[in-house]
């Protein structure tokens, strides 16, 4: 299973939010690279990068960011946030991304979402599924909808799609544990690489999540809150 550190950006600084609600807002480090480079530092490979200012704008706000760790580390970069046009999708991979998740556009413009992945491929494009009472939630979280996450995801893995990453955003920054039921129902209904995200609060939570059979776990506050030690990765990653 990858162990995919989240670096979560406002005003171009390291924040962390509880549930999605953006007056929740934590900086932890006003130097994004400097959190970039940390996790290389102790193996870490991969890197979840959202881009806050753009989930709830119409483009991508913090591309300079992106630029920076994408030039300055050999993290390999998925990228989220503000993703509405393919220009968008042209400024994440000229940036530096390596791979790009579309929520809010898979759930409203499903026509454009899908051209996107028929051009670049199902290994450059994710849909992001976030969820709040598995129902879909879209523009950083401040919308939400009647789309059933489950059938979500499954029209689009029939569609080509082959990666998703799943947020609950009940368990988001809470430190209580991930949404695993909802998991297990997603892996037993969907052939699906799955991507958990939310709620992960300890080295117990991932050892269940690569159990379950989740291709990736995102990490996010237990990283900066301490509850999950970055040394003790090494093994998992």
């Amino acid at each position: 299973m990858r162990i995919i550190p989240a670096i979560d950006l406002i005003n171009s600084k390291c924040v962390r939010l509880t549930k999605g609600d953006y007056a929740t807002q934590k900086i932890y480090n006003e130097n994004p690279l400097e959190v970039a480079k940390y996790f290389e530092d102790n193996g870490i490979q991969y890197l979840h990068l959202v881009d806050l200012d753009g989930a709830k704008s119409s483009q991508i706000i913090n591309h300079k960011v992106l630029y920076e760790i994408a030039t300055k580390t050999n993290l390999k970069i998925d990228f989220g946030g503000g993703l509405k046009q393919r220009k968008d999708l042209e400024i994440a991979f000229e940036n530096g991304a390596n791979q790009v998740t579309g929520g809010s556009i898979a759930a409203k413009n499903p026509m454009e979402f899908l051209s996107w992945l028929s051009e670049f491929g199902n290994d450059k494009i994710i849909l992001g599924a976030d969820c709040l009472n598995r129902k879909i939630a879209t523009q950083g979280w401040l919308e939400t909808s009647e789309l059933d996450v489950i059938e979500y995801i499954f029209n689009y893995v029939s569609r080509g799609i082959s990666s998703v990453i799943c947020t609950d955003i009940s368990k988001d920054g809470m430190l209580q544990g991930a949404s695993n039921e909802l998991y297990i129902d997603i892996l037993s209904k969907t052939k699906v690489n799955l991507i958990a995200s939310g709620g992960v609060t300890t080295l117990a939570d991932l050892e269940l999540l690569k159990t379950m059979g989740c291709e990736g776990a995102i990490i996010g506050k237990a990283l900066y809150e301490g509850t999950i030690k970055i040394e003790n990765l090494r093994e998992l990653c």
